[in-house]
């Protein structure tokens, strides 16, 4: 049976916990990287128009979702966020956004310094239209500014209310515990989650970062939980990619992560996606229901974030409530997805006493 791309969300999303917090957020997050005011935003990546993007975000709620995340770099998407947060009621949305990458020419224009937080934060309070940001969240680490001044800075920020938790993105596992141990030892306000690359195409979080979240307490929000569009089965090795396509965006700019070139003579990718579309047809759900209920079910992630172009994109997404995948499905999209752990990872897992090796 094939999924009805055009049929609305039968079931609500349920509602989870972000981290040792009392926040709770819907189990999956909408990412608005694909929202703008033009065609392309200011990487060259195909948007979805404002009208299309409300839409979308009008679809989102109404399936149950509170949860949407964006980014100060994401072109206009904080603006076309902001013009349709004004019409809601504030407290029903938990809105995220980000901040490290360059946003001018200046020196001080990029970065975690104080300096830059602070003027990121006002600027973002602007385009999204609100007093405060639920969750604000660092992009990446920053080798040039002590971690001790950024979180100093990001505590201050939670004191005088603009923002209400802090986050981090794209942090190695020793950047991850080193700013957990800062924050706790100084008494500041705590790290709630991490948004990191995760999906069956990239497991390497499950090596350190996963344990570090579980351990700690740190919620897990993905991106990326398609690789780019390749775990929706769109292409073929034939085929290629679709021009306009995610994965067509990222070869033209030299996107490594989910570039065509990276991954098409990789038989262990074809293997993955041919294994999520042979579930879907056992269980009548598209390649992308298989691909994003898999990680909603892995061990500390909260709210994998969907990203799409348009609303049957995001309608099919949806899709992925309301149901589990058995155990046999689970472990039979964990073994095709498995490789080899490098060292030393595989040494503390291999050695762990009463626990199988960690497939990764």
């Amino acid at each position: 049976m094939a999924a009805d791309n055009n049929a609305p969300a039968v079931v609500k999303m349920g509602n989870k916990k972000l981290g040792n917090t009392g926040l709770f957020v819907s189990e999956l997050c909408l990412g608005a990287m694909t929202f703008g005011t033009t065609e392309k935003n200011n990487w060259g990546m195909p948007t979805a128009l404002e009208e299309e993007s409300c839409k979308m975000m009008d679809t989102f709620v109404a399936a149950g979702g509170n949860f949407i995340d964006t980014a100060n770099v994401y072109g206009d998407s904080e603006q076309v966020v902001g013009r349709w947060l004004s019409k809601r009621r504030r407290e029903e949305i938990v809105v995220a956004t980000k901040a490290r990458n360059p946003m001018g020419p200046g020196p001080n224009d990029t970065g975690l310094s104080r300096k830059h937080i602070m003027a990121s934060v006002q600027d973002s309070l602007r385009k999204l239209q609100t007093d405060y940001i639920d969750l604000y969240q660092v992009h990446s680490f920053d080798v040039d500014t002590p971690l001790k001044e950024t979180f100093k800075a990001l505590d201050d920020l939670v004191r005088a209310g603009k923002i209400r938790y802090i986050g981090i993105s794209n942090f190695s596992g020793y950047q991850l515990q080193k700013t957990i141990d800062l924050v706790n030892h100084m008494g500041w306000d705590p790290i709630v989650c991490l948004q990191p690359q995760y999906n069956l195409l990239c497991r390497s979080v499950e090596w350190d970062l996963v344990p570090i979240c579980v351990n700690e307490g740190v919620g897990i929000i993905p991106w990326s939980p398609l690789a780019g569009g390749w775990l929706a089965a769109r292409m073929t090795r034939d085929s290629g990619p679709q021009a306009g396509s995610r994965v067509a965006w990222a070869e033209g700019v030299g996107w490594r992560p989910t570039g065509w070139s990276s991954k098409k003579e990789d038989d262990q990718t074809w293997k993955i996606v041919d294994t999520v579309v042979e579930i879907g047809k056992e269980i009548g759900k598209s390649a992308a229901q298989v691909s994003l209920r898999w990680l909603m079910q892995k061990k500390g992630v909260t709210s994998p974030i969907i990203g799409a172009k348009n609303l049957n994109q995001l309608k099919d997404n949806l899709g992925a409530v309301g149901w589990e995948l058995t155990a046999e499905q689970m472990e039979k999209l964990d073994s095709v997805s498995a490789t080899p752990i490098p060292y030393p990872w595989g040494e503390t897992w291999n050695r762990t006493r009463n626990r199988p090796p960690l497939k990764a």
